[in-house]
């Protein structure tokens, strides 16, 4: 077998190792009203981005090295932009139903397609609340510069 094709496979399989982790709960103890849950942004991007973002957000993930391009560094995602998080772009960036052309081709798995299809939180609401959590998580983990 190629390396191309173990690393497309290696791929595949830590995307799918994510997506049918053992569910990691996603609420935020006390945060529910009128029946409703807060997503918990930390434990979504743990279960679902850590494989290959790294837990740190890093792009040091345990199958970054088996990944034909390096898991970008979430954490610098403001310092690319000029010191401003872009929140809606990151929103589309995971949610991945949407083309954005300017964002190229993507590896990293459509998870806006995979929460939706979840057996659990799989109605549009639930699908754009992981997301909304993972971009609101995102933010906080941003370097600050150096003063």
């Amino acid at each position: 077998m190629s390396t191309i094709k173990t690393s497309a496979r290696l791929s595949m399989l830590a995307a799918l190792a994510a997506f049918t982790a053992a569910p990691v709960s996603a609420q935020t103890p006390g945060a529910q009203s009128a029946g409703e849950s807060r997503v918990g942004g930390s434990s979504v991007f743990k279960t679902y981005c850590a494989s290959c973002h790294g837990t740190s957000g890093r792009g040091d993930g345990q199958v970054a090295q088996f990944l034909k391009t390096k898991p970008a560094d979430l954490t610098r995602i403001a310092e690319r932009n000029k010191g401003t998080f872009p929140a809606e772009r990151v929103f589309q960036m995971i949610d991945g139903r949407q083309i954005v052309k300017a964002h190229g081709d993507s590896q990293m798995p459509v998870w806006g397609d995979a929460f939706a299809k979840s057996t659990t939180d799989s109605d549009e609401r639930a699908v754009k609340a992981k997301i909304d959590a993972l971009v609101e998580y995102l933010e906080s983990i941003q370097a600050r510069p150096a003063q």
